[in-house]
């Protein structure tokens, strides 16, 4: 166990982000994200459960969900691996978001904007860019100008930020630094020695934490730590399999049992085996 926890569980994410008493990070983090957008003077903690106007509809849960001084939605949301339809379900949810500001008789549409903030432990695929950050609004493509800026998405690649310590300048590249590699540092480095960092560090500590919560953590990291292993499992099967399948085509084709192995990888003793299932 190390000094500081893991972000990227249900329950470090949690834990800094979602608490009321210590909603100052919550609102500093998001207004760096929004830094030349707006400033966030306060947020108020919602209902992270939106339902549909029926029970047939789908409901959406977020990890957090808040409203400003401005009565504007934030949506924050940990994923730690990419699903089918990712971006088609992080539209879906903040739909919810809007649809229920709706109100009943004369309503002139005019909702409050939606922000929707996914930070991925993952590298999204299909974005076509080599930056973390991606800031998704509503584009006139053909005219080349915003069309609306109530509906905005961002999304976090967290894999491809790669800066050091040494290399941290703004206070965004701190942020993303803190929360990729917070759960493997021993103490709060030089350049994140400001209040609020400390105290995001000060709230990680492990042994700061009543029982309660250390079994809490505990079986949160077991559930991060055996999804991770059951991906790293699938993912090695299925290079298995694919170097079987190379090989046997190079089997067919009549290659050597040394080039095969220089091909695969494959040990002269499996391809042996598979020439032998396959006679």
């Amino acid at each position: 166990m190390g000094r500081y926890i893991n972000l990227f569980t249900d329950f470090g994410f949690k834990k800094i982000f979602g608490s009321e008493e210590n909603k100052d990070i919550l609102l500093d983090f998001l207004n760096t994200l929004l830094a030349d957008k707006q400033t966030i003077i306060d947020l108020t903690f919602l209902n992270p459960e939106r339902l549909g106007n029926s029970i047939l509809d789908r409901k959406a849960i977020y990890d957090l969900y808040c409203e400003n001084d401005k009565g504007e939605k934030f949506i924050v949301e940990l994923q730690r691996a990419e699903q089918n339809f990712f971006k088609e379900r992080s539209i879906f949810y903040a739909s919810r978001a809007i649809e229920q500001q709706s109100k009943g008789g004369k309503w002139d549409y005019n909702w409050q904007a939606v922000y929707t903030i996914a930070i991925m432990d993952f590298e999204f695929s299909g974005m076509g860019h080599d930056n973390v950050k991606s800031d998704v609004i509503l584009y006139d493509w053909e005219n080349q100008r915003k069309f609306s800026d109530k509906l905005q998405f961002i999304y976090l690649e967290m894999p491809k930020f790669k800066k050091t310590e040494d290399e941290l300048e703004t206070n965004y590249d701190k942020w993303l630094f803190l929360l990729k590699n917070i759960s493997e540092l021993e103490q709060i480095p030089e350049r994140l020695q400001r209040f609020l960092f400390e105290k995001v560090f000060n709230l990680a500590e492990y042994s700061h934490f009543a029982q309660k919560d250390r079994q809490a953590y505990e079986e949160s990291l077991k559930q991060y730590q055996d999804y991770y292993n059951t991906i790293e499992t699938a993912e090695k099967k299925a290079r298995a399999e694919e170097r079987i399948k190379v090989a046997t085509n190079l089997i067919h084709l009549g290659t050597d049992n040394q080039l095969i192995k220089q091909s695969t990888g494959l040990s002269i003793e499996t391809i042996q085996k598979l020439r032998e299932n396959l006679s």
